[in-house]
């Protein structure tokens, strides 16, 4: 399998790409040319055009929640590209009406309209993306210390809840060498969706785990989840995104980890 980073916050010296605060990750396995996520803007296909991918063969589009920083590029990809071939994976909440602060905080096409745009599978269950690759669907809180928190109100047919962001998802990677988790946000709760992965691929080894952890103090949450990747033996660490600068020198200090920029490619 192979990841390169299409849209994140920051880049790197020397590569005269683009970034925003905002995920976007291209991956290739087997046959498969997978987005997983789509940005915020039309960087995706400004930063795909500069690193020669050829969107117009992507085959799947993952998302690992609704909120807008993740899913606001499908206007641009709509616009420029003929999805209604292309299979988009998501939960079941994720096209759904989302608003914090009196701001419109999800995507900017809704279930309604994109079912006529694409292939749109949601659900809540694990789905085989590829022979290796898994959505992990709807992440239980197997945690103590990584209770769910809400953010802003979700739209629910006629009526607005608290939004617990039951969405927000991720994919996993397994081979010989184990485990490689792949996040959006984590506003889940990264260990567990760790835990999670663990228990649908029937394998503790965690090899590595690339993503937005959505850690922004040095706190006792913070502390636990470091203590929870150390007894995990977590290999390689790459958190990127909504990670604070503070937070990513409190883990580095225990667990040496690497820099993500715009234009990272990793192969596993």
């Amino acid at each position: 399998m192979k990841l390169k980073v299409l849209v994140e916050n920051h880049t790197y010296i020397d590569q005269y790409f683009c970034g925003e605060p905002a995920v976007s990750f291209y991956i290739e396995d087997e046959d498969k040319r997978i987005l997983f996520d789509v940005g915020y803007s039309d960087l995706i296909i400004k930063n795909a055009s500069a690193m020669n991918i050829d969107l117009s063969r992507i085959d799947t589009i993952v998302f690992s929640h609704g909120h807008n920083d993740h899913t606001r590029g499908l206007a641009y990809l709509t616009e420029r590209y003929d999805l209604s071939g292309v299979e988009v994976i998501a939960h079941s909440d994720a096209f759904k009406r989302r608003v914090c602060k009196g701001q419109e905080i999800g995507s900017p096409i809704l279930e309604g309209d994109l079912k006529n745009l694409c292939q749109l599978r949601l659900l809540k269950e694990p789905l085989k993306v590829s022979n290796n690759l898994t959505f992990l669907g709807e992440i239980p809180t197997l945690c103590e210390f990584e209770p769910r928190r809400a953010v802003g109100k979700l739209e629910e047919g006629s009526a607005w809840k608290a939004d617990l962001i039951l969405d927000d998802t991720a994919l996993v990677y397994k081979n010989e060498q184990g485990l490689y988790i792949i996040t959006g946000c984590s506003h889940s709760g990264i260990c567990n969706i760790i835990e999670y992965a663990k228990r649908i691929c029937k394998d503790e080894r965690i090899v590595a785990v690339i993503g937005g952890f959505h850690l922004f103090e040095v706190n006792d949450r913070v502390k636990a989840v470091v203590n929870y990747f150390k007894e995990n033996h977590i290999q390689s660490l790459y958190p990127c995104h909504c990670v604070s600068f503070q937070v990513k020198a409190y883990i580095h200090q225990e667990i040496p980890i690497r820099e993500v920029g715009v234009g990272l490619e990793l192969e596993w």
